[in-house]
């Protein structure tokens, strides 16, 4: 056994196919065969279920593969702290939610990078649940989400409490005249969003469960459908605050349990982190430095 194997378990797992795995890997179907057979004597399992269609991990697989991802994240984070022994050098990958990717990572790069002007942030944005199982399974370093955050295999750290308000068209001075409509227009981001979670959660301690969704993929289409009158939605008071100050726009507080957000930094637990990876995580143990970060 060795990690070329694991390779060749990977490309069949992706694949769902010797034959796509083999020419993935560009060698021959009998050599990928031969090695998952090696592969399922050593470990006195077996790793797939064929059928003449397509094959699929067993529960054993899943079990290996979860592995295979760490090997293959440990040997390249050998390499690199090999090949850059001296240096503070190398590439992290780091996820964030929509509101964090157009307006906080333009800070966070020139503050990182006044540090650390060597190393290559890569920033990926997505929901959350997206987020934690990239996190979780290696194809990103660290991410920012939303608190909680309960998981074993994750470590966490708190950055930034967030303040949310509820947005309306200046044109409606109070936020009770928001429910007198039949039925009550909002506009959010698609599902898994957490501020679009927390509009629907304060819309249901109203009573208010049928309501008429305008589903956006942007910070600044929703600004301006809000502004258009064509809904209420929900962002952080100081995204409105510093962006969207002169636009026609109301803002209200919500109650403490869905008005505040806490924004967490989380990360693998229990791995070896390159210099890179452990200089992005380390900036955020300091409070005083993570708040003047993001």
């Amino acid at each position: 056994m060795n990690t070329n194997d694991f390779k060749i378990f990977e490309a069949v797992a992706a694949n769902g196919s010797f034959t796509k795995a083999a020419e993935a890997m560009f060698t021959v179907q009998s050599n990928v065969t031969a090695r998952i057979k090696n592969l399922e004597e050593e470990f006195g399992a077996e790793l797939f279920t064929r059928t003449s269609r397509k094959v699929t991990l067993t529960s054993a697989g899943e079990t290996l593969m979860q592995y295979c991802k760490q090997v293959s994240h440990l040997i390249d984070e050998a390499k690199k702290e090999i090949k850059n022994a001296d240096q503070v050098v190398g590439h992290v990958k780091i996820g964030c939610i929509d509101t964090t990717m157009a307006l906080r990572v333009p800070h966070i790069l020139n503050r990182f990078g006044e540090l650390y002007p060597d190393i290559e942030l890569e920033f990926k944005s997505a929901m959350r649940h997206e987020l934690l199982n990239d996190v979780l399974n290696y194809k990103l370093d660290a991410a920012f989400i939303s608190a909680p955050v309960v998981n074993p295999e994750l470590e966490s750290i708190h950055v930034k409490e967030e303040q949310l308000v509820i947005l309306t068209s200046a044109q409606t001075p109070k936020l009770t005249d928001v429910l007198k409509h039949d039925p009550v227009k909002i506009v959010v981001f698609d599902q898994g969003c957490v501020f679009r979670a927390r509009l629907e959660s304060w819309l249901g301690s109203k009573g208010i469960t049928q309501y008429k969704r305008t589903i956006l993929n942007s910070i600044e289409g929703i600004i301006n459908f809000v502004e258009a009158g064509q809904g209420i939605s929900i962002l952080p008071a100081e995204i409105i605050s510093e962006y969207y100050a002169g636009r026609k726009l109301n803002t209200f507080t919500i109650t403490k349990e869905l008005g505040i957000m806490n924004v967490m930094l989380v990360y693998r637990k229990n791995i070896p982190q390159s210099r890179a990876v452990k200089a992005f995580i380390d900036m955020y143990q300091n409070t005083a430095e993570a708040t003047a970060i993001i």
